[in-house]
């Protein structure tokens, strides 16, 4: 990065120690390494961010590209399809069509039947208890 050598390194921490003190040094490094920490975490961050930028921006370039290809490669081979069969070929989705009425008055019928009740489980029937005599 600064591309600092040994003799750099030390000619640097010898003008530190007599700048700064021996005493105060401890002090100073805790300090640099909290700034230089912050300058890191900031640079990194903005690194991913651009990475992601690019990465977001190449993938879009390729979904363009396959997605060309792709259409590319339907019409040729419809165009094959096409030419052996002598009857257009349809390279889209298929066209939505709407129901018969048929369809539509059998599930109207089941909608109307009332559900039939769900067979008891196989218990002899309880016999009902006896009226309370008046009186």
């Amino acid at each position: 990065m600064f591309d600092l050598g040994a003799a750099e390194i030390l000619v640097i921490i010898i003008v530190a120690v007599l700048v700064i003190g021996p005493n105060d040094m401890p002090l100073a490094m805790r300090h640099a390494g909290r700034w230089i920490g912050k300058v890191r975490r900031v640079s990194s961050h903005f690194r991913t961010g651009l990475d992601a930028m690019v990465r977001e921006a190449e993938l879009e370039d390729m979904e363009k590209k396959w997605k060309a290809q792709n259409e590319a490669i339907m019409k040729q081979s419809a165009k094959a399809v096409e030419e052996e069969k002598g009857e257009p070929v349809m390279t889209g989705p298929p066209p939505v069509s709407e129901t018969p009425k048929a369809a539509n008055a059998e599930s109207a019928a089941q909608k109307a039947k009332p559900a039939e009740p769900a067979p008891s489980p196989s218990k002899p029937s309880e016999p009902e208890s006896p009226a309370k005599p008046q009186g």
